[in-house]
């Protein structure tokens, strides 16, 4: 009789992953997006929400128009802006430090309740932090009275989705002011330390928009480091520092991981010999093992909507 393995997926059948990757460029953003939408889509994984904040840029959702950049494109790229094409809906956006954008890959039915879902989610974030939101019917977002405090962009392809949402937490709006955003031409913004006057508020609001998308979509939250993520996608780094590497040592280190901590260590590894090796793992925990080692607790086998 043969016996059946469970997917990760199928394991976490019920589970938001919730990874928390701090500051990524916008680019490998999208990558990494794309890397856990193909395993979404194979089954690979569960649900997962990526919590991050960009470097400055300007995305190009599919309505975007040339006077959407009125100074032109290279005049913000002198402001150290970058400016990036996106297959989100919409027009164009901002995304800055302090800034919480949100990418929750998820497989879903009816799109429209899904955005529903995310502004519920955003709505009830804010208010746990004492700032009083609506998503007003016909518009896409969520507004703290007249100014607008979340954008909401998202993807669909073969039922699951990328892209999603941000929230101003403490950055500069300034560059909102430089463009035409996807809600019109003078559209007011706003931010959490604006309506708060409350600084430090990133650590703990994200951890509320976390919670509060997991309790929206029916789900329960589980933090997954972003070693044990990309170990779930295939043991491919997210990117490789390659003044990182020591001759002779076969390491894959992710992001400029100071001394090899964090880092995704692959073949003639000592006390385990073809093993994958995720980060600081006291004994093979939470690793992804590869070729018959017998350590690894909690191993795991591996195996466009407009709005």
């Amino acid at each position: 009789m043969s016996l059946s393995i469970p997917t990760t997926a199928e394991r976490s059948r019920d589970e938001l992953w919730v990874a928390r990757l701090g500051r990524v460029p916008y680019g490998e953003a999208v990558t990494l997006q794309h890397r856990i939408r193909d395993a979404r889509q194979a089954g690979a994984v569960p649900d997962v929400l990526l919590l991050l904040e960009h470097e400055p840029v300007y995305t190009k959702g599919r309505r975007t128009e040339p006077a959407d950049l009125p100074m032109g494109e290279d005049w913000y790229r002198m402001q150290g802006i970058a400016v990036e094409e996106s297959d989100r809906g919409g027009r164009v956006t901002y995304h800055g430090p302090g800034q919480l954008v949100g990418y929750p890959i998820m497989r879903v039915g009816e799109v429209p309740a899904y955005v529903h879902g995310l502004e519920t989610a955003m709505v009830a974030a804010l208010g746990d932090e004492g700032v009083e939101a609506a998503a007003p019917k016909g518009r896409t977002g969520v507004w703290a009275g007249e100014a607008k405090i979340g954008s909401i962009g998202v993807h669909v392809s073969r039922g699951v989705t990328t892209h999603g949402f941000a929230v101003n937490v403490d950055g500069d709006l300034q560059p909102f002011s430089w463009v035409v955003a996807c809600g019109g031409e003078g559209e007011r913004v706003t931010s959490l330390l604006k309506e708060t006057g409350r600084t430090g508020s990133m650590p703990c609001f994200s951890k509320r928009v976390a919670w509060r998308t997991a309790q929206t979509f029916g789900l329960r939250q589980r933090l997954v480091s972003t070693q044990r993520l990309l170990a779930a996608l295939g043991h491919q780094p997210l990117s490789t520092d390659s003044a990182a590497y020591e001759k002779g040592k076969d390491a894959l280190v992710v992001g400029g991981i100071e001394k090899g901590k964090d880092a995704l260590v692959v073949g003639g590894i000592e006390k385990g010999k073809d093993a994958l090796v995720v980060g600081g793992i006291e004994k093979g925990k939470d690793a992804l093992v590869v070729g018959g080692i017998e350590t690894g607790r909690d191993a795991g086998l591996v195996e466009g909507i407009q709005v």
